[in-house]
């Protein structure tokens, strides 16, 4: 499962989140499962814990390249999403 739609997710008392259920349910994670967590320029990855940098990279190219997805169309929606999130913080 890729979603290049973001979901919004709040942070509670601290800095805890909550995956959305269909998210977890996609990556079969439960109550016990544990997320390595990775800052990217100014995003932050979540992963299952038990995936390896290699392996994160292979699934993540080969599940772009299933849906057609390039890298650079991956970055030009990135792009997009914190332009429209910056212009929502400051402009509206």
């Amino acid at each position: 499962m890729i979603s290049s739609v973001p979901r919004s997710v709040k942070l509670w008392g601290r800095g805890q989140l909550t995956v959305p259920k269909e998210m977890r349910e996609a990556l079969k994670m439960d109550d016990e499962s544990q997320l390595n967590i990775f800052v990217v320029g100014k995003c932050l990855m979540l992963t299952p814990k038990r995936l390896t940098r290699s392996a994160l990279a292979g699934q993540v190219e080969k599940s772009m390249k299933e849906q057609g997805l390039s890298l650079e169309s991956l970055l030009a929606d990135l792009k997009t999403e914190r332009q429209r999130s910056t212009s929502e913080l400051y402009d509206g």
